[in-house]
């Protein structure tokens, strides 16, 4: 009796968890279906396959032009992002300072704040200052929200650190540049790596800020969005699938360096204690 409740319970996750499944990728499976149609919109089933919008998407030179003003703003995003929320998350997680508490309340409240609230209060400070809006407000638009969440992400790195390591290193003569260089940044590299994707992912898919701060500059989101309210083309499946395609791509690639990186550390550590 006990068996088969267990069996039954056994079946039920496993019934549950795939349905679940179906439910998150569902939409994804019909933007690819709907990115490989000849036709111009997408009709289930599919009359005709083709590979035409591919073809005319890839080679559009508005296209390429999103595409890198997307990557441009991604990229620089990532990497102010993670030298800021590098040595803010040692301020957040590492060192206790008076006014810690208060830090630690304060880095995070752009996370909660609404997005669309927050661009349109940056808008609205950028035409006080009287800046042009471009991709390059989008990029400081990006980091107010952006860097709160990495710093989370690499906190939860630095909670797991021993300082032990440092003053291991100290005591052997190591400078704070040499200690920094050999023990901080290898033991903090994968919550590190993690922030750095979640700063492109979520910088390359943001579409509320970039909307109130990229001016006459448009990414991708903002096409999809525009492309979808008016003028509709199989173009937008496509780029959707693109966006999609990659970030999958980046997160198998980003967790397999990791894993690789655990297991070089792991061998050497082996090879040194025997």
């Amino acid at each position: 009796m006990l068996n088969r409740a267990s069996r039954m319970r056994h079946s039920l996750i496993i019934a549950w968890s795939v349905a679940v499944v179906i439910f998150l990728y569902i939409p994804t499976v019909c933007i690819v279906l709907a990115s490989l149609t000849a036709s111009r919109y997408f009709q289930f089933p599919i009359s005709k396959w083709g590979l035409d919008w591919w073809t005319k998407t890839l080679t559009s030179i508005e296209v390429r032009q999103l595409l890198t003003t997307s990557i441009t703003i991604a990229l620089l995003v990532t990497v102010v992002a993670v030298f800021l929320a590098f040595f803010g998350a040692l301020a957040f997680a590492r060192h206790d300072w008076k006014g810690r508490s208060v830090y630690q309340k304060i880095i995070l409240l752009p996370i909660f704040f609404p997005q669309s609230v927050l661009g349109l209060a940056l808008l609205l400070w950028f035409n006080t200052l009287g800046l042009p809006l471009s991709w390059k407000t989008a990029v400081f638009a990006h980091l107010v929200w952006i860097v709160p969440v990495v710093t989370l992400v690499i906190s939860i790195q630095v909670y797991s650190f021993d300082p032990a390591l440092e003053e291991a290193a100290y005591d052997l003569g190591a400078s704070r540049w040499q200690v920094l260089k050999e023990v901080t940044l290898p033991v903090l590299f994968p919550g590190l790596f993690s922030g750095s994707l979640f700063a492109f992912l979520l910088s390359w898919g943001n579409f509320p800020l970039s909307l109130y701060t990229t001016g006459a500059d448009t990414t991708v989101p903002e096409y999809l969005y525009a492309k979808m309210v008016a003028g509709y083309t199989p173009g937008v499946p496509v780029l959707g699938t693109i966006s999609t395609a990659g970030a999958v791509v980046l997160l198998i690639g980003g967790y397999a360096l990791i894993t690789l990186l655990r297991r070089t550390r792991s061998t050497e550590q082996g090879g040194q204690d025997a």
